[in-house]
């Protein structure tokens, strides 16, 4: 029997539901809180780690809802996990880039894609994103930050798109990024490692994580001269 094909707003709110659970595992595997406080999960038939402080989980869930209503207008070009030492240095972003591939009227957005994956077919390539996320402290290393580690949720937008204002958010979600916090933002000698990517048909999603200049630094200078990083910002490496 022939699965039923995505519509959009089912397209929207699995990617929606897939970065939330991505951000968990972030913080969990690059160790930006202690281990205990998470939980195992499983998710995606896969096993995943959940924060279960109230206050951390209610910044990640309200962030992922401001998320969402920027991808229901077509607006989100990326977002991005920043992970940031005491300084407020980024030392890794984990970048979600979006892309629409089509444009869906309003009254079509619970209609099923014709030619789009289904909902069981995009379960199992979120499974695929979060084994690579499970298992790229091998390919960064650890971040040895202690306790100095802390974490940004940024939101970049098509280059003609603003944030839309929701009269019942006060304060308003999102807040003007530090530019070096951004992919913009970041040097001309930083890595980027591409981990996965998928086309549903209707919107297309990669996972990335970028390893700065700043960080490539300190790893430098705690190894000696020797530098297996091969460098360039435009350089993307399948992981």
């Amino acid at each position: 029997m022939t699965e039923t094909s995505l519509t959009f707003n089912q397209t929207v709110k699995g990617i929606a539901e897939f970065i939330e659970v991505a951000i968990h595992t972030i913080l969990y595997v690059r160790q930006i809180y202690p281990p205990d406080l998470f939980v195992r999960r499983k998710k995606y038939d896969t096993p995943v780690f959940q924060s279960r402080h109230p206050a951390l989980n209610e910044y990640i869930s309200g962030a992922v809802k401001a998320v969402t209503d920027e991808l229901v207008l077509g607006n989100v070009d990326k977002v991005a996990v920043v992970i940031k030492d005491k300084d407020q240095a980024a030392l890794e972003r984990f970048v979600f880039s979006i892309n629409n591939m089509i444009e869906v009227e309003s009254y079509n957005k619970d209609t099923s894609v014709q030619d789009a994956m289904s909902s069981t077919t995009l379960s199992q390539y979120f499974r695929s994103f979060l084994i690579k996320l499970t298992m790229i402290e091998a390919q960064l290393g650890l971040l040895e930050l202690q306790d100095e580690a802390s974490f940004s949720i940024v939101l970049e937008l098509n280059d003609d798109k603003v944030p839309s204002v929701r009269r019942d958010k006060d304060p308003p979600p999102w807040v003007p990024a530090d530019r070096q916090h951004t992919t913009a933002g970041a040097s001309d000698d930083a890595q980027l490692h591409l981990l996965r990517a998928v086309d549903t048909g209707i919107i297309n999603l990669s996972l990335a994580v970028q390893e700065s200049k700043e960080k490539l630094r300190k790893l430098k200078n705690s190894h000696g001269t020797g530098d297996s990083h091969s460098k360039g910002k435009g350089k993307d490496k399948a992981a």
